[in-house]
């Protein structure tokens, strides 16, 4: 059996605390019941992690000693909160009023869907049916 160097060692033991810090219950996390609404948080993960050695000459026991260490970092941002009442799902961003019309636009996107659907729905309720546009 081939045996690991002691870098691989160090970057394995790293990898493995940030698993533990980081899974998806951090990405989104546990929903918080509100009366009839439902609240989702929602956050950005952000992590870096790095990893080093040596090995020198030397007149001790051992041919080849080695030195090395290792690190990680994580940073989490809340990004928004679902926001679900019935079958409507609204997004509630943290971060400031959008810069620009096409992120003002981007952010109405999921809340569009929902109201195109939910009149979808009222149409079909009623018995009445849409017509699809004639495609050649």
């Amino acid at each position: 059996m081939e045996k690991k160097h002691p870098v691989n060692e160090l970057m394995e033991e790293t990898i493995q605390k940030i698993r533990q810090a980081v899974d998806a219950n951090t990405m989104v996390g546990e929903p918080i019941q509100a009366g009839e609404v439902t609240i989702i948080p929602v956050s950005k993960i952000s992590f870096g992690f790095g990893t080093g050695g040596s090995e020198f000459d030397s007149k001790s026991a051992q041919p080849h000693p080695f030195g090395g260490g290792g690190g990680a970092g994580v940073k989490v941002t809340p990004v928004c909160f679902l926001v679900v009442s019935g079958t409507n799902v609204r997004v509630l961003p943290t971060a400031p009023y959008p810069e620009s019309s096409l992120d003002r636009v981007l952010e109405l996107i999921p809340d569009a869907v929902g109201k195109v659907s939910e009149f979808l729905e009222k149409k079909k309720e009623k018995g009445k049916e849409i017509e699809e546009p004639f495609v050649e």
